[in-house]
């Protein structure tokens, strides 16, 4: 995702694919945050030519998507004009239906959250009722002066069907099955909607904590749009952050820091809530699977025989896991989880583990040591995975996938 920080596509010198090339500026732009690029350095990375930057960049300054940042520092020359893109003219909302909550959120360009609205939520109470939760949600974080949307993204509980927008046989609600969420919100909305699973927009919500540490803080208008119900749910984040050290060699602050410029790597995101579940992170980019069914980590099997987990198979990792949870025993949920989390790393040797949920946030310590002393103790190399808190929630991560078209990716 973060393509700006590092990594160049090729642009297309063809009037046909203009679009695509302004996606592509749009995206190296993004990664460069406000101190921006210069047009020769458009051109070189993208393979564009000088002329063909020069006509795309003007368009996108007539649309108020681009601005100048400045000169850079003389080389013997005429000093070079840099470019930057201007995040706060388009915005879009990212909405995370969990099983007893619902937390929306509205991003810059940048992916800053500016607005966010919270509440309970009753999952099985049906489709129709969240479909009006998720309209009334909308409409809270929206702005008030009337910028126009780019979309909205909706993470809920898998399995679902990405690319038809419809959900799946959500273990312990059937009346969700099938249901064509996606098509209903567009009609009601008005507005194109992305919807993936909590997971795979936690992915995303990672992706995008790596390129939003390129700028600022979003302007004080976020202070105003948070209600008091989202407080608890985005805040856990930056409590579960503050003051937080290294634990026992493994980072429990976000992962941001290791990023800045770097590009994005290869990693798992764990999250732990009223399920468990993992998303992604491969080939720069969301893995769902052929049947959007990636990811579904809270049911691999971890005891033969073990208890009775909701989905109809014994000693899965999910019931193990909350389980300890509801004991009382984190500890031992970290363990279980760090157990499973070394099934996944030997299989894809992704050189992160990202945590996130409102158990871990509960606990961040507990969780970022307990499941890094079990990838220690089961590495097969030294040079293993990073663990480490995911740097924003599942919301911004849905708002990410919403942004994604713009810039040229997958939403």
């Amino acid at each position: 995702m973060n393509r700006g920080s590092g990594e160049s596509r090729g642009g297309v010198n063809l009037p046909a694919l203009r679009g695509y090339n302004e996606a592509l500026l749009l995206d190296l732009l993004r990664g460069a945050g406000p101190a921006g690029l210069g047009r020769t350095e458009l051109a070189a990375r993208t393979g564009l030519t000088p002329q063909a930057v020069s006509k795309i960049t003007a368009r996108l300054g007539a649309d108020g998507l681009v601005a100048e940042a400045g000169r850079a520092a003389s080389t013997g020359g005429k000093p070079r004009t840099l470019l930057r893109l201007v995040p706060d003219v388009r915005h879009a909302v990212g909405v995370h239906l969990d099983r007893d909550e619902i937390l929306a959120v509205r991003v810059d360009l940048a992916g800053r959250v500016v607005a966010e609205s919270g509440g309970p939520l009753d999952f099985g109470a049906g489709p129709e009722a969240a479909v009006e939760a998720v309209v009334r949600a909308v409409a809270r974080v929206a702005d008030p002066a009337g910028l126009p949307l780019l979309g909205v993204g909706v993470a809920a509980p898998g399995p679902l069907d990405h690319r038809a927008g419809a959900m799946g046989r959500v273990t312990g609600f059937p009346s969700w099955k099938g249901f064509p969420l996606r098509g209903v919100l567009e009609g009601r909305l008005g507005l194109p909607v992305v919807l993936d699973k909590d997971t795979n927009a936690g992915a995303a919500a990672a992706a995008g904590a790596w390129l939003r540490a390129a700028w600022p803080e979003a302007d004080a208008e976020a202070g105003a749009g948070v209600d008091a119900g989202a407080g608890a749910a985005a805040g856990a984040y930056a409590g579960a952050y503050a003051g937080a050290d290294a634990v026992r060699g493994v980072a429990v602050g976000p992962d941001v820091d290791a990023y800045i410029g770097g590009g994005p790597r290869t990693c798992v995101y764990l999250h732990v809530g009223t399920g468990l579940g993992a998303g992604l992170w491969l080939g720069n980019g969301v893995y769902r699977g052929a049947r959007s069914a990636a990811g579904e980590f809270g049911h691999q099997v971890l005891l033969l025989d073990g208890p009775p987990c909701r989905c109809g198979a014994r000693g899965c990792v999910e019931v193990l896991c909350l389980g300890a949870v509801a004991r009382g025993d984190l500890s031992e949920a970290a363990r279980i989880l760090g157990e499973g989390a070394a099934n996944l790393v030997a299989l894809l040797d992704v050189d992160r583990v990202l945590l996130g949920g409102r158990v871990v946030t509960a606990a961040p310590e507990v969780f970022v040591a307990g499941v890094g002393a079990v990838l220690a103790a089961r590495a097969l190399d030294p040079a293993r995975p990073v663990v480490a808190l995911a740097g924003a929630g599942v919301a911004e991560g849905a708002a990410e996938l919403a942004l994604a078209p713009l810039f040229g990716r997958e939403g």
